[in-house]
C-alpha cells in the first residue's frame, strides 16, 4: 500500500495545516449554542470524523481547536503527535501499531492545546483518523504563527519553528 493509492481511493484533499484529509462523518444532530461553553460561537454537530494522511516530507503545523480530538491509527508507519498543554509542557505521543515501542492506537488531544504531527523518521506515510466532539468547525480552528508561539513557549522554540508554516 502506498500513500498515492490511499489518496486516490478515499479521494483525500489537501488540508490547510498540511497533509491530506476527507470528512467521513458529520452528525446531523446539533448541540445548540446555548448548551455549549461560551468559547463556541454557535451550534455544533454532535461529532465529526475524518481520514488524515501525512507523508514523510510533510507535517501538520501547530494548531488548536476548541474540542477534544481523538486520533486513531489505521495504516503506514508511526505518527508523532506533539502537544503543548495548558501549562506549557511539551509531550510527544507515538500513534502506531508497535505497542512494544510505546505506540498507541488511539490518543485524545485535549481541547485548546497546541498540537502538530509528522511521520516518525524513516516512515513513508501515516494514515490515521480523527474524531472531534463537539464536531469540528473551521471557526474553531487556529493555525499557529511560529514566532508568536515561540515567544509564548521559548523552551520549545526549536520544535515550534520546525512544525509551523509561518
Amino acid at each position: 500500500m502506498e500513500a498515492a493509492q490511499i489518496i486516490e481511493k478515499y479521494q483525500l484533499l489537501p488540508h490547510p495545516e498540511g497533509g491530506w484529509y476527507k470528512e467521513t462523518y458529520r452528525s446531523e444532530e446539533k448541540i445548540p449554542a446555548e448548551a455549549l461553553p461560551k468559547q463556541f460561537g454557535g451550534s455544533r454537530s454532535f461529532a465529526t470524523a475524518i481520514y488524515f494522511l501525512m507523508e514523510a516530507e510533510n507535517f501538520s503545523a501547530f494548531h488548536r481547536i476548541k474540542s477534544d480530538e481523538c486520533w486513531h491509527f489505521y495504516a503506514g508507519g508511526t505518527l508523532e503527535i506533539y502537544i503543548i498543554d495548558h501549562l506549557g509542557n511539551l509531550s510527544i505521543v507515538l500513534l502506531g501499531n508497535e505497542m512494544e515501542k510505546g505506540e498507541c492506537f488511539q490518543f485524545v488531544v485535549p481541547a485548546n492545546c497546541w498540537f502538530a504531527s509528522k511521520p516518525a523518521p524513516g516512515v513513508a506515510f501515516s494514515f490515521v483518523g480523527c474524531t472531534v466532539s463537539p464536531g469540528f468547525d473551521f471557526e474553531d480552528f487556529e493555525l499557529a504563527q511560529g514566532d508568536v508561539l515561540s515567544l509564548q513557549y521559548p523552551q520549545h522554540a526549536a520544535v515550534i519553528n520546525a512544525l509551523c508554516r509561518s
